[in-house]
């Protein structure tokens, strides 16, 4: 289970615009992640990689602060908003929940609730 002051300095890292570096610090080795019903990604390394291609196609982004944070034993659920400047200057906002299992301080599993139209 992991301790309040653990999330809320992964979430300061996410919101700081250090993505690859709160999977790094974050993420379990055999960690996954799972956008809605897609299959999962596992293992840190094919996060961390992941994580860079979607960072390399865009130019920008800016995390908010979550609108929700809820902590519940090794549960944590998160919703994030995030606003991505294309290569082309137009904008995207992508809104989603995620669900996170911890395994003590580290997170063991990701799951990413959204509406797959909002990235197109």
């Amino acid at each position: 289970m992991p301790s309040r002051d653990t999330v809320e300095r992964f979430v300061a890292m996410v919101v700081s615009g250090d993505h690859v570096g709160a999977i790094e610090a974050f993420y379990a080795e055999d960690a996954s992640m799972q956008e809605n019903l897609a299959p999962p990604r596992v293992g840190k390394a094919a996060l961390i990689a992941h994580e860079k291609a979607a960072l390399a196609r865009v130019a920008s982004v800016h995390t908010h602060p979550p609108q929700a944070l809820l902590i519940d034993g090794d549960q944590v659920a998160i919703h994030w908003i995030f606003d991505f400047t294309l290569p082309d200057g137009s904008t995207r906002r992508f809104d989603e929940i995620a669900l996170q299992t911890w395994r003590g301080e580290l997170i063991q599993r990701e799951r990413f609730f959204y509406d797959p139209a909002t990235i197109r």
